[in-house]
């Protein structure tokens, strides 16, 4: 299996620094800062990386399991929302809402539920963060 890379640069202080993120494959480049992180500045942070890295895998693992039970889904979406708050002295992500919604044909939404939990669980990025709490709310549209 391929191994995936992901490069960063800060320079300066936390406060008045900066930073840029690159993707191993190109297909991402961006900055980052103290505003983008804990303010509403313009750029990129670690936690919407995370984010983005879960939501795709989680969609992906969705979109298996409902394959392997005999369902083809027409469109997995999902967006999670991961939460930075001050904890102690520092800082620490505590907590990712995955928000998924499917459009599965032949599908009810209890079953529908039922592969979404799996999935969370089951999903190799949630596996990694699992040390966050992760909820999730999913529902078929």
């Amino acid at each position: 299996m391929p191994i995936r890379t992901a490069e960063a640069a800060w320079e300066g202080d936390l406060k008045s620094g900066n930073g840029s993120v690159k993707l191993g494959s190109g297909a991402f480049e961006g900055s980052y800062s103290f505003g983008t992180r804990f303010e509403d500045a313009p750029g990129t942070n670690p936690e919407e990386l995370i984010g983005a890295g879960h939501a795709s895998c989680f969609s992906m693992a969705l979109s298996l399991m409902l394959t392997q039970a005999g369902f083809r889904p027409d469109r997995i979406y999902t967006k999670a929302r991961v939460s930075i708050d001050k904890v102690g002295e520092g800082f620490k992500i505590t907590k990712i809402v995955l928000e998924t919604e499917g459009k599965v044909p032949g599908i009810d939404e209890k079953t529908f539920v039922e592969h979404a939990n799996k999935a969370k669980t089951g999903c190799p990025v949630s596996q990694a963060l699992s040390a966050v709490p992760i909820e999730l709310q999913a529902k078929l549209v």
